[in-house]
């Protein structure tokens, strides 16, 4: 099975949420939440924290990640990962190669002109609006 992550990053208040916009091909000019590959061997938290610092820049003393859902399609053999953390500090991005983006809760997440995902952006985010953890309106 192949195996990928996917993290979801929000500011210190709560208020934000941080996307990237890709550049390249899948979902070219759409935003999406940063992530890759789970490299064999590697465990799911480490490749979660080294995918997130590589594409962003944050690193674990600027996050606390915890596993947030899974998806999985079988029939495509693929296992995706979600991790979610709140920044504890104001940080300077520093974007591998897709630039990033803080964008607000207002925003449409199931409209798929804008999003990657086929919807499942705002179906993460809906969740998190209900964990009162992650989410400053509960």
């Amino acid at each position: 099975m192949k195996r990928f992550n996917c993290i979801i990053i929000l500011n210190k208040d709560k208020t934000k949420l941080l996307f990237c916009k890709r550049i390249n091909n899948p979902y070219k000019g759409l935003y999406n939440f940063v992530g890759g590959k789970i490299e064999e061997n590697e465990s799911s938290i480490d490749a979660a924290y080294r995918e997130l610092e590589e594409e962003t820049g944050i690193t674990k003393l600027d996050t606390e990640l915890e596993p947030f859902m899974d998806f999985v399609w079988h029939m495509h053999d693929i296992h995706m990962e979600v991790y979610a953390g709140i920044l504890n500090k104001d940080v300077s991005l520093m974007p591998e190669k897709n630039p990033l983006h803080w964008l607000g809760f207002e925003e449409n997440f199931f409209d798929m002109n804008a999003f990657a995902g086929e919807g499942n952006i705002g179906h993460m985010i809906e969740i998190l609006k209900m964990t009162p953890k992650l989410y400053k309106n509960n």
